[in-house]
């Protein structure tokens, strides 16, 4: 959210709105360019527009995901990936993704990709895939008690009416539909101080039948509210006066298939804050309880002095 909150309601104008599915597809959908003069193998994608102008980190994580998928076999799927966030970007730019093959092995590979705009990396990856195998099989169960999507507010519902370009953009612009079990803290933070979070999310719309495709959009998704669970235990929102929050780096892994076009829930905690920085973790599960994916997050997190 922005340094101050919306001060004005006013009418949404839903004439005016994108489809935000078809933006999301739109942006991961990367052209091709000539990387001959590189060892790199070279995509190029659109960012969408965001009110502060800086790329939102979950765009170029997917993005970077689609450009190694690019390269990978067809049958070998990514199941995790490790990335930093090394510099803030433009989102009236395009963004230029360069992959290295690493590795490819009789059941996995492993794809380098970097992320430019103007000469420089603004985020650095290393992913891996693999063809489908058998083995052992256990999970996480999935919390008990939590209410269902249906029964929880929208963040249209919460946000829709505040004249604030922010609070437009998240109420109407993102590909997501994103719940909130807990209080939101768009405005304010009055739920219990644990640091913990938890949200019911899927896509605006339908989404293609392209395994690959949801991997990625899931990996969009996963770097929505999961700083949260650092703000909760200290009363911060997102609009708290004076903070400055960025994310640093992102881990993800996959264990099971996934549709983004259906109901997921995002539970996230976080183990430790300290030095202006927070690490929060997250677990995904799709309606019927199985575990599709874990996410790890570290942010910096600065506030003024007491």
């Amino acid at each position: 959210m922005a340094d101050q909150a919306p001060a004005a309601e006013t009418e949404a104008e839903p004439s005016t709105r994108r489809d935000p599915t078809a933006d999301l597809l739109d942006i991961l959908d990367l052209s091709g360019a000539d990387g001959a003069q590189t060892d790199e193998e070279i995509f190029v994608g659109a960012s969408s527009r965001q009110p502060g102008r800086r790329v939102f980190g979950g765009q170029v994580l997917a993005q970077s995901l689609v450009a190694a998928m690019r390269t990978v076999e067809p049958s070998r799927e990514v199941h995790s990936m490790h990335g930093y966030f090394l510099r803030a970007g433009d989102s009236h730019q395009p963004i230029t993704f360069g992959v290295q093959r690493l590795r490819d092995g009789r059941s996995f590979s492993a794809r380098r990709t970097h992320a430019y705009q103007n000469g420089v990396s603004i985020l650095s990856m290393i992913a891996s895939f693999q063809e489908p195998d058998d083995g052992i099989t256990h999970q996480d169960g999935m919390p008990a008690g939590i209410p269902e999507p249906e029964s929880l507010p929208t963040t249209a519902e919460i946000l829709g009416t505040f004249d604030h370009p922010v609070a437009r953009a998240w109420a109407f612009e993102r590909p997501f539909d994103i719940r909130h079990v807990d209080s939101p803290l768009y405005t304010s933070n009055t739920g219990a101080s644990e640091p913990r979070n938890a949200v019911w999310m899927r896509s605006i719309g339908p989404m293609p039948d392209d395994p690959q495709l949801h991997r990625a959009a899931l990996a969009y998704a996963s770097d929505y509210t999961l700083l949260e669970p650092i703000l909760r235990p200290h009363g911060l929102s997102w609009i708290s006066p004076g903070m400055s929050v960025a994310s640093l780096d992102h881990a993800m892994w996959w264990h099971r298939p996934v549709r983004v076009d259906e109901w997921l829930l995002y539970v996230q905690s976080s183990p430790s804050a300290s030095g202006a920085r927070g690490l929060a973790a997250g677990r995904i599960y799709d309606r019927s309880g199985q575990l599709v994916a874990s996410v790890a997050q570290e942010g910096m997190v600065r506030i003024p002095p007491a």
